[in-house]
């Protein structure tokens, strides 16, 4: 277990670049698997959940090299493994190998799904979905599958779920035949997979919408290349940042169709900024309190809100959060009223902050990846030294944290 020692107080400044959306580089890892030539992807971020990915890659038989932020994909071996191997207890992620392999070799064995601890978050819709299109699975503390023919050419989602959206386009991505899903989600990674797919040679209408037509090829052999759009979760974690510590940080490779909900709110909170080509900088502001509610694409993602907390204990007035996906999500609140915050968690899903209260620095932990990437901002704004534990849960989602900070001025270090 490693940590980080954060000298809080001080203002930052300068440039940071944001990295390949690790909500994206997921799904179309697990989609690698589907060619049967070289996947070129680039702009990968490297976060222990993309190394547990490939883990995985490797263990059914694909070769995997990296030039850079470049990831050199070749599924040629690709072969069927029983997947009830420690990776797939690792990471939430891990469930999207599902589809793909029920419609490769027609079986899959798997362990179920890990990942961070921040609420219920069952894997029902993927296997209800999967039964519906003619799959059998059984699900104990493993998952087993078998699929033989296609039943049906229609699929609803009975609620709308991210991950339960790959994992049947991923399904369907090999099966020559024309497929609705209605009531698909339409978060930007999922038309980042559609668009993938359709670099496959897949056929897919209504990219972007709730209501999706796909037809899929039955063999994929191709060599192409695929840039992982930018991650829209870390644009806002450095807005929080820089508006918490009241700096002046430009943010790079940005995309901004993508950020709709974000530009609402950091209006909402009088937080200065300009738009650029591609990048954003945000300027010294005096915040203030608002109503923060998490909701489905396009509304604000419940991933962005910790850091938004940690804002919030910043902002002049009340701010209330209101997060109805995961009932654990407000689990870092109880760091920051260690620290000094005047805030309260109301119920599992909603908490209170009222504004400004200075922090003090504490030795703390972080709780997953959202939660303690928040934490860092809050130890950057407390004075005194912060430590926070289990650093390592933050390398799941943010590259080189501490180094991107230090460009900008921030006192962290990282020990083992």
């Amino acid at each position: 277990m490693g940590y980080f020692l954060i000298e809080g107080g001080k203002k930052l400044s300068g440039k940071i670049r944001v990295s390949g959306s690790k909500n994206a580089v997921l799904p179309i890892l697990a989609g690698s698997i589907l060619n049967r030539g070289k996947t070129i992807l680039k702009n990968v971020p490297k976060i222990s959940d993309v190394f547990v990915m490939i883990e995985i890659l490797k263990h059914l038989g694909a070769e995997a090299e990296w030039h850079n932020d470049t990831l050199i994909i070749n599924a040629e071996k690709i072969h069927y493994e029983d997947c009830r191997i420690d990776a797939f207890k690792k990471l939430r992620a891990s469930i999207l190998f599902l589809g793909p392999l029920l419609s490769l070799f027609k079986k899959a064995e798997m362990f179920r799904p890990g990942g961070d601890i921040i609420g219920a978050r069952p894997i029902d819709v993927h296997i209800s979905t999967l039964k519906n299109l003619g799959c059998e699975i059984k699900a104990n503390e493993t998952l087993e599958g078998r699929f033989e023919k296609l039943k049906s050419f229609e699929v609803r989602l009975k609620e709308i779920s991210v991950t339960a959206t790959e994992n049947l386009l991923l399904f369907l991505a090999l099966i020559p035949k024309k497929v609705r899903i209605r009531l698909a989600a339409i978060e930007p990674h999922v038309v980042s997979l559609c668009l993938f797919l359709k670099s496959l040679g897949v056929k897919i209408k209504g990219i972007g919408t709730h209501f999706l037509e796909i037809e899929g090829k039955e063999k994929i052999r191709k060599n192409i290349k695929f840039k992982i759009p930018p991650d829209p979760i870390e644009v806002g974690t450095f807005v929080a940042l820089a508006a918490s510590t009241r700096s002046k940080i430009e943010i790079l490779d940005i995309k901004e169709e993508d950020l709709d909900a974000l530009f609402i709110l950091m209006d909402e909170m009088k937080i200065k900024y300009e738009l650029g080509k591609n990048s954003l900088k945000v300027f010294p502001s005096d915040v203030v309190g608002t109503k923060i509610q998490t909701g489905l694409y396009p509304k604000f993602p419940s991933d962005m809100q910790p850091p938004f907390g940690v804002l919030a204990t910043q902002a002049r007035g009340v701010t209330l959060i209101h997060d109805w996906l995961y009932e654990n999500r407000f689990s870092y609140v109880n760091e920051l009223i260690y620290m000094g915050a005047n805030a309260e968690i109301l119920d599992p899903h909603r908490a209170i902050f009222i504004g400004p209260t200075p922090l003090k620095g504490k030795e703390i932990r972080s709780l997953d990846i959202r939660s303690g990437v928040a934490l860092i901002i809050a130890g950057l704004v407390a004075s005194g030294e912060t430590i926070i534990q289990e650093a390592e849960k933050i390398d799941r989602g943010y590259e080189k944290i501490e180094e991107r900070l230090k460009k900008l001025g921030a006192k962290i270090q990282r020990f083992d």
